[in-house]
C-alpha cells in the first residue's frame, strides 16, 4: 500500500474523477468496485439529485468512494449538509477557497482532497488542512488552471513544496502515463477523459463517439477571462473565436456562453451548440468498454512499464 491505497482504503491508486454530466453513482461504484477510487460529480447536481446518487452508491458498492464539489456551487451549504447526513468519507473539492468547509468536512470525518493547478494554491490547500492534494496539468479536460503549467511540470514542483500525499491529473489514461505521473512524486492518479467513455459514464453516447474520434490538436483551452476551459472544437467554439475576433468584453463571452452549455453537449449530445469539455489526451482514446476494463488494462500495462524500467541502466 502507498499514501494514497492507505488514506482511502482501496486497492489500487487510481481515482476516477469527479465529471460533470459523466460520473454519477453508476460509473462511481463500478470504478470502486474494481480496485479504484470512484467519485461522483456534484458540480451538474442539485442537491435532491446528488442525495439520489449517493444513496444508490452506497447500494451498489461496499468499497470506498466518494464526491467531487467544486466549492463555487450556488447550493453549498445543502450540499454540505447532504454529505455530513449520508457520512461521505472522502470528499474532493476544486475551485473555490478550501478554507471555507474544510474544518467541518473533516470535524464530521471525512478525508477532504482538494485540486489545484499551482504551487501557490497547493501551499494554500496544505495550510487549510486538507488530507491530499490534487495536482492539475493543464492538459486536463473542463475547468482548468489559468498558469497552463504541464503535468509533467507541475507534478514535480508541487511535489517538493508540500508534505502530504500527492495525486496527479491532467494527461493520464494509461499505464504508461500512470508510472510516469509515479516517477515524478506523485502518489496516485487522477483519471477523467478515459472514464467518459467507459459504458457506465453518464456521458451521450453521442459525446463518447466524438471523443473517440479526437485527433491531436482536437481540443483547446480557452475562456480564460471568465473561467478556462478545455474543450473539443466545434460549432459552439468557432463561435467563441469569432467573439474574439471582434474583440468582445468578457460579459459578451459569458452571455454568449449562457446557462446549461456542458449539459447541451455532454449529457443531451447535442455537439454542434454544446459545450464538449474533454482534456487533451482523447486523442488516445479508441473505444468504449467497461470501466473495470479500463482499471485492469491500465494497472497491467503500469506493472510492465515499471518492470521494463527497472532493467533500464545507464
Amino acid at each position: 500500500m502507498n499514501k494514497i491505497t492507505s488514506l482511502f482504503k482501496i486497492k489500487y491508486p487510481i481515482i476516477q474523477a469527479g465529471m460533470v454530466w459523466a460520473s454519477g453513482w453508476r460509473l462511481a461504484s463500478s470504478v470502486s468496485n474494481a480496485g479504484g477510487l470512484g467519485i461522483i460529480g456534484a458540480g451538474s447536481m442539485h442537491p435532491d439529485i446528488l442525495k439520489m446518487h449517493i444513496e444508490k452508491c452506497i447500494q451498489a458498492t461496499s468499497r470506498p468512494f466518494g464526491v467531487n464539489v467544486p466549492l463555487i456551487y450556488p447550493e453549498m451549504k445543502e450540499v454540505i449538509d447532504i454529505l455530513i447526513q449520508k457520512k461521505v468519507q472522502i470528499v474532493f473539492t476544486s475551485a473555490g477557497n478550501p478554507n471555507i468547509w474544510t474544518s467541518k468536512l473533516k470535524s464530521s470525518g471525512c478525508k477532504v482532497v482538494h485540486v489545484v493547478s499551482s504551487v501557490k494554491f497547493a501551499k494554500k490547500a496544505e495550510e487549510a488542512g486538507v488530507d491530499a492534494i490534487v495536482a492539475e496539468g493543464f492538459e486536463a479536460g473542463g475547468h482548468n488552471g489559468r498558469e497552463e503549467t504541464t503535468t509533467m511540470v507541475l507534478i514535480p514542483l508541487i511535489k517538493k513544496s508540500i508534505k502530504l500525499p500527492l495525486i496527479a491529473a491532467g494527461g493520464i489514461a494509461t499505464g504508461s502515463s500512470m508510472a510516469a505521473a509515479i516517477c515524478l512524486g506523485a502518489d496516485a492518479v487522477q483519471i477523467g477523459s478515459r472514464f467518459v467513455t467507459s459504458n457506465e459514464a453518464s456521458s451521450h453516447i453521442n459525446f463518447k463517439k466524438a471523443v473517440l474520434k479526437a485527433k491531436q490538436g482536437s481540443t483547446i483551452l480557452t475562456l480564460k477571462e471568465i473561467t478556462p476551459v478545455r474543450m473539443m472544437k466545434n460549432k459552439f467554439y468557432d463561435e467563441i473565436v469569432d467573439l474574439y475576433k471582434k474583440g468582445s468584453t468578457p460579459e459578451e463571452l459569458s452571455k454568449h456562453l449562457g446557462k446549461g452549455r456542458a449539459k447541451k453537449g455532454m449529457f443531451e449530445g447535442d455537439l454542434e451548440e454544446g459545450e464538449l469539455e474533454i482534456g487533451q489526451v482523447a486523442s488516445q482514446i479508441d473505444k468504449i468498454i467497461p470501466s473495470s476494463d479500463i482499471i485492469r488494462e491500465i494497472i497491467q500495462e503500469f506493472n510492465s512499464q515499471i518492470k521494463n524500467l527497472s532493467s533500464i541502466k545507464l
